[in-house]
């Protein structure tokens, strides 16, 4: 069978819903089951969020992200514990169950983004303090910042958007205490560090991300969700960054950028109605999570065949590793 750019996306993965497993939750990218014994079933779609909306199913995403955070959940276990308690298949973790702490800590070392919720966007709308960090006068887009810094966001409800707030805020209204503040605080600058680290062993700039933590049954903080995946963090390779700075271009990124910027260079995503995106730049959009992956871990991304539906693969895993729930 030939295979194109659309029968790509017939093949991509956007329903995991399997009502043989309790607890069922479905968020913008990942579906996920909280199972009675404490465990948290997330299979990553094919899904495609931006700008707080589902647009389109994007190939092989759902497999990117879970394989890559796999990568970065190994890589960081020794600044953090993480959720993780295996694999059954390139989409699916199962983890533990925690109580997710309502603040999401993002990470920064450059002064870019394209959302409302980016420091460049407030930036250049005239904002000079935010998140309770003041920035200096004459500062350019994707501009390396003189400090690594932390810009939290409350986390909102989906199809709404993440708030800005100050870590004086955060402990004023009670999201967390402010020893769980410098907590939170130390672990996700150990964690960029070494997100950093690698990323430029491999020509690559990471230039911001998010994380989420919870805590678990003993109360220790615990990293959840995912890490340094290209849909919650931006990067850039290295080599042409400062030549496409010079020319005031956007830097070469492999990231969920490319698919923010294209939408923005058509409409105003908070206002207007977001155009469908075509096969083909869905088909590209792909190609830079996966050049990423590769260049990332320094292994070959392993393409399933698609005639074969993801869901069917992911069917017989969740059979597998969770027989008790798919008997008779």
């Amino acid at each position: 069978m030939q295979t194109t750019a659309r029968s790509l996306q017939d093949a991509c993965l956007t329903d995991a819903h399997f009502p043989q497993l309790p607890g069922f939750y479905r968020g913008k990218v990942r579906d996920a089951y909280d199972l009675p014994d404490g465990r948290r079933v997330m299979i990553a779609t094919d899904r495609q969020s931006a700008f707080d909306k589902v647009l389109a199913a994007v190939p092989y995403k759902g497999q990117v992200l879970n394989q890559m955070a796999r990568f970065w959940f190994d890589q960081t276990s020794d600044v953090c514990p993480n959720h993780v308690l295996s694999y059954p298949d390139p989409n699916i973790v199962i983890a533990r169950t925690l109580s997710m702490l309502p603040v999401e800590m993002v990470v920064r070392d450059y002064m870019t983004g394209s959302t409302d919720t980016s420091i460049w966007t407030m930036y250049n709308r005239g904002a000079r303090e935010m998140y309770g960090i003041r920035f200096q006068d004459g500062l350019t887009k994707n501009e390396k910042l003189p400090n690594t810094i932390l810009t939290p966001t409350t986390k909102a409800a989906q199809g709404e958007h993440d708030a800005p707030i100050t870590p004086t805020d955060i402990a004023a209204r009670g999201l967390l205490t402010q020893k769980q503040w410098d907590e939170l605080a130390r672990i996700s600058l150990a964690l960029f560090a070494r997100g950093r680290e690698i990323a430029a062993k491999h020509g690559l700039i990471l230039v911001d991300t998010k994380y989420e933590f919870g805590v678990d049954e003993k109360g220790r903080i615990t990293l959840a969700d995912e890490v340094h995946t290209p849909d919650s963090s931006r990067y850039w390779m290295a080599a042409s960054y400062a030549e496409r700075r010079a020319r005031k271009a956007e830097p070469e990124s492999l990231d969920k950028e490319f698919l923010r910027l294209w939408i923005n260079a058509r409409c105003d995503p908070y206002k207007d109605p977001i155009p469908e995106v075509p096969a083909e730049t869905l088909l590209e959009f792909s190609g830079k999570y996966i050049k990423l992956y590769e260049l990332i871990t320094g292994e070959k991304f392993q393409r399933p065949a698609i005639d074969k539906p993801v869901h069917e693969r992911v069917a017989a895993a969740l059979n597998k590793a969770l027989p008790e729930f798919f008997r008779g």
